[in-house]
């Protein structure tokens, strides 16, 4: 998924519906993403997905990469 020009890998996790692992791919740091689930394990909808990198890519400083 590229969100705003960054690369993500997004996945879902096995096992928990509704789960979903999106690694920053194009960020800085190997390894480095973050996790997003809903309620009930409701299926994650692309747009409800872009919103969270989105509103993770905010939080990241700049100069450090990561989330302070």
């Amino acid at each position: 998924m590229v969100v705003d020009g960054e690369r993500f890998e997004v996945t879902e996790r096995a096992g928990e519906p509704g789960v979903y692992d999106l690694l920053w791919v194009s960020g800085p740091h190997e390894g480095y993403g973050f996790t997003s689930s809903t309620d009930g394990g409701d299926v994650q909808t692309d747009a409800v997905l872009e919103d969270a990198v989105r509103n993770f890519l905010i939080q990241v400083d700049r100069r450090t990469g990561y989330i302070d």
